[in-house]
């Protein structure tokens, strides 16, 4: 690892100056430090400055859940909040996308605002030996586009990058339509989860909407009446601490079998956390049959771009969706 200095601010009005006098290009947040490790070990990240914020977890580590929903600090611990009993019961997507990602020792110490910001696991872009990868240096090409892409992103690609979003708990967010909560030099916006994360088009190196020097300090969930029959489907290669290949997000209001409203996120497949918002519309006020779940499923994946080693997502993508809609379609009534 190179050298770097390293700075701990004790609260989030410190954090918020510290990274005023932030370089984006030479600076680094330290938050549960499971992943940023790691980039810096592989030369992948270069910091000549660390922002060490987990002193914010006393500040910024809570989960409240009440009548309008719950509000979830960015530094709350995964394993804390997937263990929550107003969130299991309440919204179970999200302590099910929690608690199916990453090993119990890395949720008993990642938090919520760096998991949502966690760097994708393509191998191009984790081997600074590969020359070619967009989103590590900028106008130098995308190697994967005809390497190994097995895992990569069917949706919401570009000819500059096709790798995969890889987190668990943004899928949960933007099928709720979450808002985050983002402290900086100027004060606190909330923007919609759904506009957090930007396509990668021509510059896949910018992966978020936040502005040099923001911090995330809260999400905030509403609550609708589909939230308690919400469900996370999550098929990986292997059954225990792996990515997704594919994944769902649902959330179902139903009338009977009509269905009066929907959320769906997709996740291993996409750029970016993936919202299927045609094949939301597609199942609105209809029978929740396994025809009309098949065929919303099709819609979902009606605009993939497969490439020569992951055209199989699209299939089991669309299976995945299909399952975890009849699964959530299944759970017992509220009293």
């Amino acid at each position: 690892m190179r050298p770097f200095a390293y700075i701990r601010p004790a609260s989030l009005a410190e954090a918020v100056l510290a990274m005023a006098e932030a370089e984006p290009s030479s600076d680094a947040i330290l938050v549960g430090g499971t992943t940023l490790i790691d980039l810096m070990k592989l030369d992948v990240m270069q910091p000549s400055r660390l922002v060490d914020l987990r002193a914010l977890e006393a500040e910024l580590g809570h989960v409240r859940a009440g009548p309008e929903g719950l509000c979830l600090g960015a530094f709350a611990r995964m394993a804390d909040v997937a263990a929550d009993p107003a969130v299991v019961a309440d919204y179970p997507v999200i302590a099910q996308s929690l608690a199916l990602a990453a090993s119990a020792q890395l949720r008993n110490m990642a938090k919520l605002g760096g998991n949502v910001l966690q760097r994708t696991r393509c191998a191009y872009f984790r081997d600074p030996s590969w020359a070619a990868c967009n989103k590590r240096v900028p106008g130098s090409g995308c190697a994967a586009r005809e390497g190994a892409n097995r895992t990569h992103a069917v949706l919401g690609t570009s000819e500059h990058c096709i790798a995969t979003y890889p987190g668990d708990f943004a899928q949960a967010l933007i099928a709720l339509d979450a808002d985050v909560v983002v402290a900086g030099r100027h004060g606190a916006r909330t923007v919609p989860f759904a506009a957090l994360h930007r396509l990668p088009g021509s510059t896949p190196d910018r992966e978020t909407s936040l502005e040099p020097g923001e911090i995330i300090a809260e999400f905030v969930v509403p609550t609708r009446p589909w939230t308690w029959r919400s469900l996370y489907l999550k098929v990986r290669d292997r059954q225990s601490y792996e990515f997704a290949v594919a994944s769902a997000a649902v959330a179902l209001d139903l009338d009977g079998d009509t269905v009066r409203d929907v959320r769906i996120a997709l996740g291993g497949v996409a750029t970016v956390p993936w919202r299927a918002h045609e094949a939301e519309t597609a199942l609105r006020g209809g029978a929740l049959s396994q025809g009309a779940m098949q065929a919303a499923a099709r819609t979902a994946f009606a605009d993939a771009r497969p490439h020569s080693h992951n055209a199989f997502k699209v299939a089991l993508g669309e299976a995945t969706l299909v399952r975890a809609l009849s699964e959530a379609a299944m759970m017992e009534p509220r009293p």
